[in-house]
């Protein structure tokens, strides 16, 4: 691996953000290990982002999540600086955003990062076409060449018989296709999108969901995607940070997030989201010498590449622990009942599996 593949696209070192706070005591105590309330009790300043350290890969798609003030917005803003950090570093690449003069940061705006907002912010007196060219006509952009992005980005998002249209003959999901557009026709190797389809109802949710992972599969941009919804992020993030008063509290894969939640807060937030399409019998295989000691009758193999969906049928009849193999059918590890009727989480099945599990006594 070269020393440019090796490197994340995107990281973010001992990030801090506080507000109303002009002599700087109120970042003092937030390093010194003060949680945000007693931070804001001694100072009346609010922590906004406490100590974030994430490396983000070329290509990835990584979700930060979390309930309402948790610091999700404002970190994905510390990004760009549209808000200033209080302390700590962004760097893309190999260039520090936060060391970054004004003329430097706006030419990174323009080549590197594109925004895209939960809020459309189209002009209603503008053709669809102008809306998404406009971030261009504003940079400079040659009105021939910002017509042919705006053209070709439109053309991706399923838009390009619209772009004569006027923002008020589109719906509330075109309209955020717009957006989305306009993020595209950037051309940055990198997105970020705050909160992109929160306003949307769940049918129009779910197919700007599908078309964003049909997008990411050919364009392979960098994106941070901003949501409160696990089950969006869970779908569509290749990894997920969870967020609770400005502190990252949990970093992983969504199975892992899901399955192995950190802490009582991560449990209770994850309880109720279902992965039977993504769950694999390799994320959720115990590997332990114990388990793999045990009986090996080979009725109820599985592939390690096996989703939880095809995993069911054969755990509600097994009476063994189901066999987990590779490629070259080589043993690799065995689900117990018991982690399979947890990663199913809420489903009636699940309470099926309980049963047989309970009668095969603890694993």
């Amino acid at each position: 691996m070269t020393d440019a593949e090796a490197r994340p696209a995107l990281s973010i070192r001992g990030l801090y953000k506080v507000f109303a706070d002009a002599d700087g005591e109120a970042l003092e105590l937030s390093r010194s290990g003060k949680s945000k309330d007693e931070v804001q009790e001694a100072t009346g300043a609010v922590v906004g982002l406490r100590d974030i350290s994430i490396e983000i890969a070329q290509g990835e798609l990584f979700v930060v999540m979390g309930l309402s003030g948790c610091g999700k917005s404002t970190l994905v803003r510390c990004i760009n600086r549209l808000i200033e950090p209080s302390d700590g570093e962004v760097w893309i690449d190999d260039r520090e955003i936060t060391a970054m003069s004004e003329d430097e940061l706006r030419e990174t705006r323009r080549r590197e990062l594109a925004m895209v907002f939960q809020h459309f912010g189209l002009m209603p007196h503008r053709t669809v076409m102008d809306n998404v060219a406009l971030p261009l006509e504003i940079g400079g952009v040659a009105r021939r060449e910002r017509r042919e992005r705006a053209a070709n980005a439109l053309d991706l998002v399923g838009l390009s018989e619209w772009i004569t249209s006027m923002p008020s003959q589109l719906s509330g999901g075109m309209k955020q296709r717009v957006g989305l557009a306009r993020g595209l026709a950037m051309e940055t190797p990198m997105l970020l999108m705050d909160e992109p389809f929160s306003a949307l109802d769940p049918v129009i949710r779910r197919d700007l969901q599908d078309e964003l992972l049909a997008l990411q599969s050919s364009v392979q941009k960098t994106i941070v995607f901003i949501t409160h919804d696990l089950n969006e992020a869970v779908r569509v993030g290749d990894r997920i940070a969870i967020m609770r008063d400005g502190e990252i509290v949990q970093l992983g894969a969504p199975s892992d997030v899901v399955l192995n939640p950190a802490d009582a807060f991560v449990r209770e937030f994850t309880q109720d989201v279902r992965l039977h399409g993504m769950v694999t019998a390799a994320s959720i295989m115990d590997t332990s010498p114990e388990a793999m000691a045990g009986p090996t009758d080979q009725r109820y193999v599985v592939r390690e590449d096996a989703v939880l969906d095809a995993l069911v049928p054969a755990g509600l009849s097994a009476t063994l622990p189901l066999q987990v193999v590779n490629d070259s059918d080589e043993l690799v590890g065995v689900i117990p009942l018991q982690r399979l009727a947890r990663a199913m989480v809420s489903d009636e099945a699940a309470a099926s599996l309980a049963v047989n599990a309970g009668e095969q006594g603890s694993n």
